[in-house]
């Protein structure tokens, strides 16, 4: 049943990318019992069809192409944090992968948190094709971690302060 349920009802389709359970990839067949997922590990998942049925799935391309990638980035403390946005944004302008026609949200910046060691952001963006998520969002990082350099912004690593009360003797 829940491969007629599948076959015509079509909440997954050949090509779409989908996540289920601990399972993320590319539809490859959909047969009467069971599903064939290919993992970006290139490796053939076999999912139970009622598995699809009953459980949670994402399907990323279901309705649009159309998806958003969430980079996140923390700075040090002391940084001015207009600038911080304004650089992002300003690479998500140049990125030709980003939607900027109007249809989605404009790329956008949160400043999240203070953290531990980081003053922590998030850059927001759409994009043309979520396929590509992986291959922009690396993409914008080189170009984060370039554009940081070039205006002397550092991106820091976890510090901790260690104090001593009592020292033994001897």
């Amino acid at each position: 049943v829940s491969g007629l349920i599948l076959l015509f009802e079509r909440p997954v389709r050949k090509g779409d990318w989908i996540v289920v359970g601990g399972t993320e990839g590319y539809v490859k067949d959909i047969q009467i019992r069971s599903t064939k997922i290919q993992t970006f590990d290139r490796s053939d998942v076999i999912v139970p069809n009622s598995e699809l049925i009953s459980n949670q799935v994402t399907n990323w391309v279901l309705s649009s192409k159309t998806g958003r990638a969430t980079i996140p980035v923390g700075v040090a403390y002391g940084t001015d944090t207009e600038k911080v946005r304004d650089i992002l944004l300003a690479i998500a302008e140049e990125n030709r992968n980003v939607d900027k026609t109007g249809q989605v949200p404009e790329p956008l910046v949160l400043f999240r948190e203070f953290g531990d060691s980081s003053l922590n952001f998030e850059l927001r963006v759409f994009l043309h094709n979520v396929d590509n998520r992986l291959s922009v969002i690396s993409k914008i990082n080189f170009a984060i971690d370039k554009a940081f350099r070039e205006a002397g912004i550092e991106i820091p690593f976890p510090q901790r302060d260690l104090h001593v009360r009592s020292l033994p003797e001897g």
